[in-house]
């Protein structure tokens, strides 16, 4: 088992599709039934996959060893660096709903509730938009920093030149 950190810099968007579907179910589940102890399980999840890519996820390896391999769409290259970025972004909402559940049941804190169901809320739309129309927030926001120069300009070419990481013939810029 490879136990080093790091994320592929390209990814299927098939197989991504199929991950948020899954944390869509998860997150309706554990929000409409109150079973807050799965934002600790996607908690896990999101920082072994925002660590060391889909090699480590529960999530991903059920996508790519038994859902993926049916699915007969061709694979879609993306790139990775988003992604990974989303898998954080995943990583700190479902500690932080983690911790709030913590707190609501230790406490009967009415705010904490509220905060667990606020971030499932989030935890349901955003993985519902990327499963159903492939719209990717985070990636909305990943690019945003890149045009504001909060994360390096390299990785908007990189991601804005996918060809090149997949091996497909450069197309010419004027």
């Amino acid at each position: 088992m490879d136990l080093r950190p790091g994320f592929p810099q390209v990814v299927d968007d098939v197989t991504v599709r199929l991950v948020a579907t899954i944390v869509l179910i998860v997150g309706i589940v554990a929000l409409v039934f109150g079973a807050w102890w799965l934002y600790a399980v996607l908690a896990v999840d999101f920082v072994l996959r925002s660590i060391f890519g889909p090699r480590l996820s529960p999530l991903a390896q059920v996508v790519l060893r038994l859902i993926r391999p049916a699915v007969p769409a061709q694979p879609r290259p993306t790139a990775g660096p988003p992604k990974r970025f989303v898998a954080s972004i995943g990583a700190v909402l479902t500690t932080a709903a983690t911790g709030f559940a913590l707190v609501a049941t230790a406490t009967g804190s009415s705010s904490a509730a509220t905060a667990v169901f606020a971030i499932g809320a989030v935890m349901v739309v955003f993985p519902a938009l990327e499963a159903v129309a492939g719209l990717c927030i985070g990636c909305v926001v990943f690019a945003q920093l890149i045009r504001l120069g909060w994360l390096p300009e390299r990785v908007c070419l990189e991601c804005a030149d996918i060809n090149r990481r997949v091996g497909l013939p450069q197309v010419a810029r004027s």
